[in-house]
Parts: C-alpha cells; structure tokens; sequence
C-alpha cells in the first residue's frame, strides 16, 4: 500500500518546469472520480467549487469541518495524491495555520494552497506576515512526517485587471516567492496573470515551480510549457461548465 508520504513525494515530482501537470479540479467524491478516470495523475479541489457544491460563498464561508469531511471523502475515492484548496488557512495566527494544515495532512491530504490575502477583501497581506503562516505550515507538515507540497499562492495579480499588469507586479510576485520558498513553501501560484511575457519572467526567475490558472487570456497548456510552468490549475471552470450544463439541461427538461 502506497504511503501518504509516498503520495507526497509523487505529487513533487509531478511538477516538472515546461511539462505542466494539469490539474482539472474536482469539488466532491464524485467528481474526483471522474476526473480520476480520465487519467489525472493527481486530484485537486477547488474552494470556490467546493463552497459552491455546498451552497456556501468562498472566502471561507465553508464551515472547516465541512471542508475536511468533504476531503476525507476524496481520498476515499481516489488513488491519486490528494491536494487541498485551505484559502487564507481559515485562520488568522500562524498556529492557526498550522493547525489548519495539520487537519487537512490527517484527512489525508498531501498538498495543499495557502493564498497570502485576507478572504475578507483581497486586500494582499504583508509579506513578513506570510512568512510565518508559511513557515508554520511546513512545521506541521514536518511534525505529522509527510512532504507536504505547499503552494504558496500570491495574489499580487488579482490586484488589478490584466491590463494593468505590469513587470513591476511581477517583481513582487518573486519577491514574494524567494521569501515564501525560504519559509518551506514548495510551489508558486499565480493566479490572474495571463500575459506570456509575464509569465515567461515568473517561470524563470522563481526559485519555485509555477503554477498559473486557467482563464481567459491564458495561453494552452503546450504554450505554459513552452514558458516555463510547472503546473495548470483549472480552479472552478470545471464546476461552473459543470453546473452550466446542469441548468440548461433542467430548463429544457421544464420547457
């Protein structure tokens, strides 16, 4: 039987820089499978697909507990190495942090996302203040035994539209990631950047495997190799094509 650190270990090595592992988030049980079955070579869940399949907003308006059964459940599900979406780390003190992860690691999980602004209002926190919620993340991997792939996920790009963004904004980001990888983040992820250029400079000058996200602007997965990235995280597409989908289907079944 193949260990939780076992699965962690895999789960780095699946970050390769130009041969992007793509991750098409699942939400429950039953979509990990089917993304399972469909050759995944790992399982991610998305909060805002999470939050959403239950009837919550994201932003860690899903009660924790919630979101640990619902873990717990994909694990069950899938062979795959499992990584958790854990938002802010639905706590504000480093040891809050820590604990949060800790959870997660006994649910089962191998990896997770920690995102350094507050779920509040985006706002970014100051990076010494991530720092040490980064740092007290790794010590409860540490502590539980497991390899733990954290990705520290920067916000620095959801503070203005695309159109804005700019190389100084990029210079953050790094910042940010020689900082985070210094506190025991495993990965970088960057969410809202969309421009090549851009990513192109992230993927090369980050101490950290990129993980950009799937939106509009974003180049294809063969183009993100091409740069660079190490990771393609699809977040609530699949959940929002998903449940497309479902009201068209349910408005033509009521027609």
């Amino acid at each position: 039987m193949t260990s939780q650190n076992d699965k962690a270990r895999l789960f780095h090595a699946l970050h390769v820089k130009g041969r992007p592992l793509v991750l098409f988030n699942a939400w429950d049980a039953g979509s990990a499978r089917v993304v399972a079955e469909a050759g995944a070579a790992a399982i991610a869940t998305g909060s805002w697909s999470v939050a959403g399949a239950n009837g919550f907003e994201d932003g860690e308006h899903m009660p924790f507990p919630l979101a640990l059964d619902n873990l717990r459940r994909i694990v069950g599900a899938v062979t795959q190495p499992v990584t958790i979406d854990l938002e802010s780390g639905y706590g504000e003190a480093p040891d809050e942090v820590g604990a949060t992860v800790a959870a997660a690691l006994r649910g089962g999980a191998v990896g997770c996302n920690l995102e350094d602004s507050f779920p509040a209002n985006g706002r970014l926190r100051d990076t010494a203040a991530q720092v040490q919620r980064l740092a007290a993340a790794r010590a409860a991997a540490d502590d539980a035994g497991v390899a733990m792939f954290i990705n520290a996920r920067t916000d620095v790009f959801f503070q203005k539209p695309a159109a804005e963004h700019d190389m100084a904004m990029v210079e953050d980001a790094l910042q940010r990631a020689r900082a985070y990888a210094d506190a025991g983040a495993s990965g970088l992820f960057v969410p809202g950047v969309v421009a090549e250029s851009l990513i192109a400079r992230l993927a090369e000058a980050s101490p950290l495997p990129v993980n950009v996200m799937v939106m509009p602007g974003v180049p294809g997965r063969a183009r993100l190799g091409e740069l660079g990235v190490a990771r393609v995280s699809h977040g609530p597409g699949p959940w929002r094509g998903a449940m497309q989908w479902l009201a068209e289907a349910a408005r033509a079944a009521m027609a």
